[in-house]
């Protein structure tokens, strides 16, 4: 069975700048995405997909598998995930003269995920012959029966209502949202399908506080506030590889 891990990275990001470099005890972003898909006992090839001579550069230095330099009409703001991933299938099967089974993206900024979370997610694939898992949470307090949107400045319910007003946060129904940290799918529905999704998606429930996804410097403070330092000692720091 060939798993292919993919790690998207290009260089440009307008709401952290270099966001995949930045540092998080003296590593960079992609360094802790790098690890789990190196650590995963599931994935048999992973890639680093960049067009950032850079990003590439420090990838490398990490141990990520960069065979290829993403197109740059596949690199901007723009530029949806989907084709990004069947490129690099498309390249890591020529190059290496096979056919992947499943392919995982793996998006560097949940940096919480864990070398588990990533077989749990494909071993259940296997298992329930579903199109893909999706990891998600709970959305807690942030359920979308409190939320409203505005028009002409009233408040309108969105079609999920809560059961009575003012309804406790325990009363709800649970609600789950796709955290970023991994998403499986069977090589067959990304290539032939064009979807990451595909009609059967089943879910790999991880916990709230290892679900950060960083999109904005708020997001990334979280990260930095609920990492633990000591659980990454094995990952060196950006000053001390060659």
């Amino acid at each position: 069975m060939n798993v292919l891990g993919v790690i998207p990275a290009r260089g440009g990001s307008k709401s952290v700048p270099r966001k995949n470099l930045t540092l998080i005890f003296g590593r960079p972003l992609i360094a802790f995405t790098i690890d789990a898909a190196k650590r995963s006992h599931y994935i048999t090839h992973f890639v680093l997909s960049s067009e950032d001579d850079e990003i590439i550069s420090i990838g490398r230095k990490y141990g990520a598998p960069v065979p290829f330099k993403r197109p740059a009409k596949l690199a901007t703001d723009n530029a949806p995930t989907l084709p990004v991933v069947q490129h690099a299938v498309r390249e890591l099967e020529t190059q290496n003269r096979l056919t992947f089974s499943y392919v995982v993206l793996l998006q560097p900024t949940t940096p919480m995920r864990r070398p588990e979370d990533i077989d749990n997610a494909v071993e259940k694939l296997v298992n329930t012959e579903a199109d893909s898992v999706i990891s998600v949470c709970d959305v807690d307090a942030y359920h979308p029966a409190r939320m409203r949107m505005i028009v002409d400045d009233q408040l309108i319910e969105l079609p999920i209502k809560e059961p009575r007003e003012m309804a406790r946060r325990q009363d709800l129904p649970k609600i789950y949202i796709r955290n970023g940290a991994v998403y499986a799918v069977r090589r067959q529905v990304l290539m032939e399908q064009n979807s990451m999704i595909g009609q059967v998606s089943r879910p790999y429930i991880m916990p709230v506080e290892r679900s950060v996804n960083i999109d904005s410097k708020l997001d990334l403070l979280l990260a930095q506030l609920l990492m633990h330092e000591e659980d990454y000692q094995h990952i060196p720091r950006i000053n001390e590889i060659a």
